[in-house]
């Protein structure tokens, strides 16, 4: 059985060469689960991957693609019926497994879930681990108490793809967002995803050599870590909840314990890679359900594995506006 697939080739010590080859099933690694990508979409471990980072994968040659939707070919265990319509995210996916890149992934069953109702392939990649990111956080601002006549919530990172679809989704169940970014010409855009408020960077920071900071924010989605996070730790308010899903600013925080013992401050890790697969279905059909966004279109760019190349180079810049949805049905 043949495909087309982005491959990652490394044909001498840091030299990495990207291709759409055809392949065929033989070439991919062992697993219960075959499937027919129709879609997939861009993630920045997937740009990190398509360049060679070692952080990310280490065996060439490979093939991408953290984030795959597409129907069932054929389940060894039973799992799965043929055309069943199933999401596989995260774990190995794209790592060191190949992804989805590539029109056809074979994986451990276990990865996969059934495609929710309310949701089509094509949304379901619109959204992607950077939803699934981003739902985790709202879920677990909610799942903690945070409520929209507490106070407003803050985002950090907004418009980057977690950050601006946390926005979104904030909104969309009556929040009022601030969205934090490094990109005020942008603010039409995150209006329009429904925050209310947009401030730089530099206003968040404001103060935060000190001990604590006025208290704001009912709950936080931070997408950046380092200062930011610190930040918007020492201006939650009592009892406020702060999530943490990203370290582009830094991995380390400088922060000291006043908020937590003062304020009762509660921070809450999101990961998406390891999530247990209950917490995923659940999620996901909140994503299908009371999360579901109507304006996920305008929030994408659509592109074949010919343009994937050209959104990698645009993504390590940190030059991205949108997600880019990648159409393995046209590929």
């Amino acid at each position: 059985m043949e495909f087309k697939a982005l491959l990652v080739e490394q044909p001498e010590k840091k030299v990495f060469n990207r291709s759409i080859v055809t392949r065929t099933l033989d070439d991919l690694p062992e697993g219960e689960l075959v499937v027919k990508v129709h879609y997939s979409s861009l993630n920045f471990k997937d740009a990190l991957s398509s360049v060679g980072n070692p952080g990310v994968t280490r065996n060439f040659p490979h093939t991408p693609g953290i984030d795959a939707a597409g129907k069932v070919v054929s389940c060894a265990d039973g799992s799965f019926q043929p055309g069943d319509q199933v999401i596989v995210t995260s774990y190995d996916l794209g790592m060191e497994t190949d992804g989805g890149f590539g029109q056809l992934i074979r994986v451990p069953s276990k990865w996969a879930l059934k495609l929710p109702e309310g949701l089509t392939l094509k949304e379901s990649m619109m959204l992607g681990t950077a939803g699934l990111t981003a739902a985790l956080s709202v879920h677990q601002l909610v799942e903690s108490g945070v409520i929209p006549e507490q106070g407003p919530v803050l985002v950090t990172g907004a418009t980057g793809g977690v950050g601006s679809l946390a926005v979104a989704m904030l909104a969309k169940i009556g929040f009022t967002v601030t969205a934090v970014t490094g990109k005020l010409e942008e603010t039409p855009y995150l209006e329009g995803l429904g925050a209310t408020q947009i401030i730089d960077r530099a206003t968040l920071l404001k103060g935060n050599d000190r001990p604590m900071l006025k208290p704001t924010w009912a709950g936080v989605v931070d997408c950046v870590g380092g200062e930011m996070l610190a930040a918007a730790i020492k201006s939650a308010q009592y009892d406020g909840v702060v999530t943490c899903c990203g370290l582009v600013a830094s991995i380390d925080i400088p922060i000291n314990v006043f908020p937590f013992i003062l304020r009762g401050v509660r921070l809450i890790g999101i990961d998406s890679a390891e999530c247990p697969m209950e917490r995923r279905i659940q999620v996901w059909k909140q994503l299908a359900n009371e999360l579901k966004l109507d304006n996920l279109t305008e929030m994408v760019d659509e592109i074949t594995l010919a343009g994937v190349e050209e959104k990698v180079q645009l993504m390590l810049k940190g030059g991205m506006k949108r997600r880019a949805l990648i159409n393995l049905l046209q590929s």
